[in-house]
């Protein structure tokens, strides 16, 4: 059976086009869903009309998504979480945790277009691949770093241990002891 696609469907082709089914897939899962007109000749009239219509929409969608491309090319994401031995995380870094850091920054992606071949598991820089369009596929550059060691070293952290005891917060632990009286020498 000939039928004519209103949207694109992965291994059967894209919006517009015109290809050969079985019957029963057509009948019992693409023409129910509106998946799929019949492949006549009063809807392959329409279709030329409709072709039009479809590559107006197609360089529209194509053209929004360049510009999120363009929006995706300046974003860098940083995770701090917790590592334990040679670097490995202690759970993962998902690509819902993508999401969710890249609406913070103003970018709205949908889960499912952020490409993850498997959740990240150790320390590194990665970068991840996110499908807008089939056509259009920006990458991000996706940093995790251990939340024990700051981006600078020591000398950020006697800058954060300093920054503590000003504000009036004492420091945890040994620290306790070092931060309020100078040690001797």
């Amino acid at each position: 059976m000939e039928v004519v696609l209103k949207e694109d469907i992965e291994n059967l082709g894209h919006m517009g086009d015109v290809v050969k089914v079985k019957d029963g897939y057509a009948r019992n899962y693409l023409l129910p869903r509106g998946l799929v007109v019949l492949a006549d000749k009063k809807s392959l009239k329409a279709l030329e009309h409709e072709q039009r219509m479809i590559a107006q929409r197609r360089e529209r969608l194509n053209k929004e998504a360049q510009g999120m491309s363009a929006q995706l090319a300046k974003v860098s994401l940083e995770f701090a979480v917790k590592v334990g031995e040679e670097g490995r995380l202690f759970g993962s870094v998902t690509n819902m945790d993508i999401e969710k850091a890249l609406k913070e920054q103003g970018v709205d992606v949908e889960r499912r277009r952020i490409l993850l071949e498997a959740p990240i598991k150790s320390v590194g820089e990665y970068d991840v691949l996110i499908r807008l369009r089939p056509e259009v596929t920006p990458s991000i550059k996706v940093k995790v770093v251990s939340e024990d060691e700051p981006e600078g070293g020591e000398v950020a952290a006697a800058e954060a241990q300093s920054a503590e005891v000003e504000k009036g917060e004492a420091p945890s632990g040994d620290d306790a002891e070092t931060a309020t009286e100078p040690q001797a020498t």
